[in-house]
């Protein structure tokens, strides 16, 4: 059953059809305060860096008109005063024009910075929601450029591109306004290449948004590849194949380059073409204009003043190739964040609580049927009751179910006919987290974090005191060999555990299930890939703590599971036989050849 939020209630075609903008402002609609304190301090620092050019004018008009000059007209006949009224304003419009840019930058570059943290923080959370099929059809790399650069790509754009655009706007309407103000006459001089480059700049940013989108998918695919050979770098050493793995690496850095190249072909080509269009302008009002002053019709001043406004107003337009840049990159980078974060949540988190203290372990599965993705059922039709504080066991070959069985018993994966209760409620009644806690998971494929021993054992438990992670290693049998660490429970043990041998890291996690302290324990191939010796030990430690514990192990090796409650032998999703160690031999069946074959008797 899926379970969305109020942004998951919309069709999920009409989501994906809204332009990226608008999913990013509606993601965005709790920083609508400082988004309107940073555009109000991008409008004023441009509005203070556009008075210098008509300060200018007022300059120029005072040397010519003298005691008839604009300020003259105000009441102030003195041309020092006058110099000194402008002296003063321009002071006051320059201190004002840098505290606002102080002001945009620090809010526009703090606004990016949150949403930023935010988003990548929403993300990341939610991912950790999706079901396992998710991310098995998604490489860890490509996820890992959602988290990172996608996000990154909207911080730059709000660093930089949203004040850009608010200041063009502002310039426009401006200096628009005091072309039609000052000389009405010209002003179609300075506008009339503003629908062309408005029109070009909108057909740059429909040509550019599919190359932006492939750029987006390309850099997913390299940090893929890299990451992917990064985690295998054991293997691609062992096999020799660093020559082959390198290739690839490039191929794949190549098609990014590739998809680069072209993006960046036509965003380069944009601001040579405004330039001409520019240069056009500006040509036309410089002759026209001295024309116009010179037949007495413009005045000297305002002269003086559109010149340099003609400029103020069209050369902020050539950046418009690098906003728009930006912006693509950045609404790329959007859709792919917000498909993450659209994506619905496929695990129902129930609710019903399950206090862990009141658990018994009553574990059953009534008729349980699973398949993986496009493929035939995995489990079929299963049924099975775990008594309360019992240790039963599952064994079968390869490929019959056992592990997807645990799968479905921590709800990584729903049952799709059937149900697994636990003290007789339905799994997907009870509370997610509730029904995890209660249940401690050891695995063949142990994962350890980057971070001490210490660390590691007390996961999951993150208010476990000292002494309490030192009795969970005893009874773990780790605590002898973590003493002979260099720093003992202090060493880094390094990224998955690399530092430690199989069996050491096996044993801090069943250090770390001790400390848990589950009524629900599963094995999972607990001692396959360990020797005799460290066999031995962590069989000491499970033995201690399956007592007055609903146990369920899974295991090749028979000898780890003999004095089981209860065996089972599954074979292509189905339970075949069950019983005791003894019974199961005397059946002379599946389980009697397995034991024959692992004892060495014919």
């Amino acid at each position: 059953m899926a379970i969305e939020s109020k942004l998951h209630r919309l069709p999920r075609r009409r989501r994906h059809s809204a332009h990226p903008l608008q999913r990013l402002l509606n993601y965005g609609h709790k920083y609508q305060r400082q988004i309107w304190q940073a555009i109000g301090a991008s409008i004023l620092n441009k509005v203070f860096d556009l008075a210098p050019p008509a300060l200018i004018g007022i300059a120029v008009d005072v040397v010519i008109k003298q005691k008839d000059s604009i300020i003259a007209q105000l009441g102030v006949k003195d041309i020092s005063w006058q110099f000194a009224i402008l002296s003063f304003l321009t002071v006051v419009t320059w201190m004002l024009e840098s505290f606002f840019e102080y002001r945009y930058k620090l809010l526009w570059r703090n606004l990016g910075q949150n949403i930023q943290h935010n988003l990548r923080l929403d993300a990341y959370k939610h991912l950790q929601e999706l079901e396992l099929a998710y991310f098995e059809e998604r490489s860890t790399g490509g996820l890992m450029s959602i988290l990172s650069d996608d996000v990154n790509q909207l911080e730059r754009f709000l660093d930089v591109g949203a004040n850009d655009i608010v200041q063009v706007i502002t310039t426009i309407l401006i200096i628009g306004s005091a072309f039609f103000i000052l000389a009405p006459s010209v002003a179609w001089m300075a506008m009339l290449p503003m629908p062309l480059i408005l029109a070009g700049s909108v057909a740059f940013q429909k040509l550019l948004a599919p190359r932006y989108a492939d750029v987006r998918e390309k850099v997913g695919l390299l940090n893929g590849r890299l990451s992917n050979n990064l985690s295998g770098i054991t293997t691609i050493k062992s096999f020799t194949s660093e020559d082959y793995e390198a290739a690839r690496v490039e191929s794949e850095s190549d098609a990014y380059r590739v998809s680069n190249a072209k993006a960046i072909a036509l965003s380069a080509a944009y601001i040579p073409i405004i330039r001409m269009l520019i240069l056009a302008a500006f040509t036309v009002l410089l002759i026209l204009g001295g024309m116009e002053a010179v037949a007495g019709r413009l005045a000297v001043g305002a002269y003086s003043s559109l010149v340099f406004l003609v400029q103020l107003l069209l050369w902020p337009l050539t950046r418009l190739g690098d906003t728009f840049d930006l912006y693509q990159r950045a609404m790329a980078s959007t859709n792919r964040v917000m498909d993450l974060l659209d994506t619905p949540i496929a695990i129902h988190p129930g609710n019903i609580n399950l206090p862990i203290d009141l658990v018994r372990g009553i574990v059953e599965f009534q008729n349980v049927t699973f398949a993986y993705q496009d493929r035939q059922p995995v489990i079929k039709n299963l049924s099975l009751e775990i008594p309360a504080g019992n240790t039963i066991a599952i064994v079968g070959s390869t490929g019959s179910g056992k592990s997807t069985l645990v799968k479905l018993l921590l709800r990584f994966y729903e049952v799709q006919q059937g149900k697994i209760t636990v003290d007789g409620v339905s799994l997907q009644s009870l509370n997610l987290r509730d029904l995890r806690r209660c249940i401690g998971l050891v695995s063949q494929d142990v994962f350890l974090f980057h971070g001490t021993v210490a660390e590691n054992i007390a996961y999951g438990t993150f208010d476990a005191t000292n002494e309490d992670i030192i009795m969970a290693a005893k009874v773990g049998e780790a605590d002898d060999f973590i003493m002979r660490l260099p720093q003992g429970y202090e060493t880094i043990v390094g990224e998955r555990g690399q530092k430690l041998s199989g069996g050491q890291r096996q044993r801090i996690a069943i250090a770390r299930a001790v400390l848990k302290n589950p009524p629900i324990l599963i094995l999972d191939e607990a001692t396959s890939a360990v020797d005799n010796e460290t066999e031995a030990a962590i069989q000491r430690s499970l033995e201690r703590i399956t007592v007055n514990r609903t146990t369920i192990a899974i295991a090749h090796r028979l000898s780890t599971i003999r004095n089981a409650d209860c065996i089972y032998v599954m074979e292509h999703g189905q339970l075949v036989e069950s019983g005791t160690h003894e019974q199961l031999l005397e059946k002379a069946g599946v389980y009697s050849s397995l034991w024959r074959v692992q004892s060495g008797l014919k």
